[in-house]
């Protein structure tokens, strides 16, 4: 009987209509290196199209809207070369995406890579053959002092043992630190939330760094809103792990308007570049 032959990896896809996402947590753009990264903008229609070097699997996949929405997700795709290797299902397939940097940032990350990687390779290329050193003979330890080092860190450990064994709801904490706690205690962090102050001070960053990435002669107001809308929606489904409802409109409005109270408001007129220096000036964006 002839034996079944292991089918072979599909070719990327473009886009997916498929509603299934990854339980893995969300790929954040800035963690990647900017060559496994590509924002180009395709010459034939003019449209951006994002792909990224897969973190599990090390292949080119495309990005994709999760069925129309502001949630982007990578498209299934297999591990190995498309008709060359074996079709195994990459575990990394529809895993949600965070873009938190604009095209023109990638574009200015990405020329200063490309330079440091044109010189690190013309470096090591005429490196000249570096001095031999002679090796200093180390002094051999005796049993003596290794059982005197070894009695200097007993405490230390004995108190790390037994901070182990103290629950994190025993110890008080602020700000997510033990407070009065026994050394070594390990640390009660908590959760974020949608709409707390680490996402209304994240989504602040994030804003006013697009607004310094964006075209210096455009509208700050107009910047500011498309991309605190977007932003707002990718944070909230981000954090949910769903794609948001109608019924989701209200939190969605109020973490626009909690970050906006957080930022200068932008005055009539006033350009991205002139909206960027009075942020820098104020203590509000500090």
């Amino acid at each position: 009987m002839p034996e079944l032959a292991m089918p072979k990896a599909a070719k990327r896809l473009g886009r997916t209509r498929t509603s299934r996402v990854s339980p893995l947590d969300a790929i954040v753009l800035s963690t990647l290196s900017p060559g496994h990264i590509d924002m180009r903008t395709v010459e034939t229609t003019q449209t951006r199209r994002i792909s990224l070097v897969c973190p599990d699997c090390g292949t080119w996949v495309a990005v994709t809207p999760h069925r129309g929405t502001y949630l982007l997700k990578t498209v299934p795709h297999h591990t190995g070369k498309a008709g060359v290797a074996d079709a195994i299902r990459c575990r990394s397939s529809n895993r949600l995406v965070d873009v938190d940097i604009t095209d023109y940032a990638w574009r200015r990350q990405y020329s200063d890579w490309a330079r440091e990687e044109r010189l690190a390779v013309d470096l090591t290329r005429h490196r000249r053959p570096t001095a031999q050193t002679l090796k200093v003979a180390r002094p051999q330890e005796r049993p003596a002092d290794r059982r005197a080092q070894w009695e200097r860190a007993v405490p230390a450990a004995r108190q790390a043992d037994a901070a182990r064994t103290v629950p994190a709801d025993a110890i008080p904490t602020t700000r997510g630190r033990a407070v009065d706690g026994p050394a070594g205690a390990p640390l009660a962090m908590t959760p974020q939330t949608a709409g707390d102050r680490r996402s209304v001070s994240a989504l602040a960053t994030g804003t006013l760094r697009a607004l310094a990435d964006a075209n210096q002669d455009r509208s700050a107001s107009d910047v500011f809103e498309e991309h605190l809308t977007r932003a707002a929606y990718t944070h909230l489904a981000t954090v949910w792990r769903r794609p948001l409802t109608p019924a989701d409109q209200p939190m969605h409005t109020t973490l626009v308007a909690a970050v906006k109270a957080a930022l200068p408001a932008p005055a009539s007129g006033e350009t991205a570049a002139a909206y960027t220096a009075r942020c820098n000036r104020s203590p509000l964006a500090a």
